[in-house]
């Protein structure tokens, strides 16, 4: 029913008493939140273009209190959905109207540190970045390292299956869970996976990992984590043209060579960064500049170092830079990280797009990109992951100027068509959610979409675990169709 046919303020209050109380004895009075004010914190995520306020939240702080707070969401039947830290950037954690919002912030304790078998144990609402923190002293790491780690929560990271800078060569997230507890969206509590990496039968760790909270909640999460490197090294190469720069990508994989990570900024976002954090490194007169991470042993990095920075210089890099040391690497690595934030001072709002495509296609989806940024008259930023081909064009926009935010939203989706017709995706590891359900059939058929939505039911049988996300619904695609390019608006982004 989703409480969808109130009438009043006054009948709303009585409809909700008995919900509350009942989300009271599960996790205490203080764990409740339902004043108006206290609410608007939890609105949106990460894409604070699109917003919703919920009914209510739910704050629990064990396995036990997440399965008594969905219970009793499937006892009134209403919707809920599952937040970390608010970092994503896909919508999927936009509350859903007259509906409950779980959120495992509270849960935030590294459960068990196991070095001999390099696994930990943490619970959803730790730090993606605490993980490494916790083992470095020891020379472990995790891996998976988003440009939000500092504030990220590995609960989101695996609803997302979120990536990073070293996904290149050491993979996403679901390639560092080992196994999981979770609750469903009926309530039960169930065990997946486990403590080694090959475990018999079905494969339901990877199944849940990425599956953006419509199959449960995560509460317990075992992690993989690596030994540190001998030998690190990082390389800024300049180009004159992105193009040049997109082409040394694919010669640095086509000789062999697998990076850590390769990271591409360019002009607009390079000068961005360079107003924001003042790095100093940075070229400003640079179409593009390409950052590569190697790692390994001593002798394989020195070789491999020298090999890509020839191979950059041969594709028309103007020049080179090395850096060894942990505090000149930091300093290169310092505006890739702050690259989202420095959009922030280009424009009063972005858009961020996150579609993947081949490396060999680099040059040609990034010109297409320009031309869509002409066509539209909206300046769009490139920074992306260039050793896997996810790209994150940044939309830059006003959304104070009326009917913009639908004409940004278009310019995405014409980007994402331009990467599936191009061979890739149209995600990353930022997610479907709420923004991009409705280009799902784009990359998928009628029966791909439908076998998703056996396993779905199969988990959350009610459809209440986070509903309208990841799949197309006939009232989101309608608006996106009826997002039409606004003449007036043209050209009137490019402050």
């Amino acid at each position: 029913m989703f409480l969808k046919n109130l009438l009043s303020k006054a009948e709303k209050n009585q409809q909700w008493q008995p919900i509350i109380k009942a989300f009271e004895q599960v996790v205490g009075k203080d764990g409740v939140v339902q004043r108006k004010d206290e609410l608007l914190t939890y609105e949106c995520d990460g894409l604070a273009s699109y917003r919703q306020r919920p009914a209510v939240v739910v704050l629990p702080r064990t396995t036990e209190q997440v399965a008594g707070a969905v219970k009793v969401c499937n006892q009134y039947d209403l919707p809920w959905v599952a937040r970390g830290a608010g970092t994503g950037l896909s919508g999927g954690a936009l509350p859903i109207e007259n509906g409950v919002l779980i959120v495992t912030a509270r849960m935030n304790q590294i459960l068990e540190t196991d070095l001999p078998n390099q696994r930990v144990v943490v619970q959803p609402g730790v730090i993606n970045n605490w993980v490494t923190q916790a083992v470095s002293g020891k020379g472990f790491y995790y891996a998976p390292d988003p440009s939000s780690q500092i504030i990220c929560s590995i609960g989101g990271n695996v609803a997302e299956n979120s990536g990073g800078v070293h996904c290149l060569k050491y993979g996403v997230t679901t390639n560092h869970v080992l196994g999981l507890k979770i609750v469903t969206a009926e309530g039960s509590i169930l065990d997946i996976g486990g403590t080694l990496p090959e475990m018999p039968g079905y494969d339901l760790t990877g199944l849940f990992v990425g599956s953006e909270g419509t199959l449960g909640i995560a509460t317990e999460i075992t992690l993989r984590i690596l030994k540190a490197p001998e030998s690190v090294a990082v390389l800024l190469a300049d180009f004159e043209t992105i193009e040049e720069a997109g082409n040394a990508v694919a010669a640095i994989i086509g000789d062999g060579i697998i990076p850590a990570g390769m990271e591409m900024m360019d002009n607009l976002t390079t000068n961005a960064v360079e107003d924001v954090v003042g790095a100093g490194c940075y070229p400003r007169d640079a179409g593009a500049i390409l950052l590569v991470e190697l790692d390994g042993l001593e002798v394989e990095v020195t070789h491999n170092i020298e090999r890509t920075a020839e191979i950059c210089r041969k594709n028309g890099a103007r020049d080179t830079t090395i850096a060894k040391d942990a505090e000149k690497r930091a300093k290169l690595w310092k505006g890739r990280k702050a690259a989202f934030a420095a959009a922030g001072h280009l424009s009063p709002d972005y858009f961020v797009q996150d579609g993947v495509i081949p490396r060999t296609q680099l040059a040609t989806v990034l010109r297409d990109i320009e031309a869509l940024s002409k066509e539209y008259g909206y300046r769009i930023a490139n920074v992306f992951h260039a050793g896997d081909g996810n790209l994150h064009p940044l939309i830059l926009y006003d959304e104070s100027v009326e009917g913009s935010l639908e004409v940004v939203e278009e310019i995405g989706g014409e980007i994402l068509k331009r990467c599936v017709e191009a061979g890739g995706s149209i995600s990353g590891e930022h997610g479907i959610g709420a923004d991009k359900n409705c280009y799902m059939p784009q990359m998928f058929n009628q029966v791909d979409i439908e076998t998703m939505q056996y396993v779905r039911n199969a988990f959350n049988p009610k459809g209440l675990a986070n509903p309208t996300k990841l799949f197309p619904t006939p009232r989101t695609c309608g608006e996106a169709a009826n997002a039409k390019k606004t003449t007036e608006l043209k050209g009137a982004q490019l402050y």
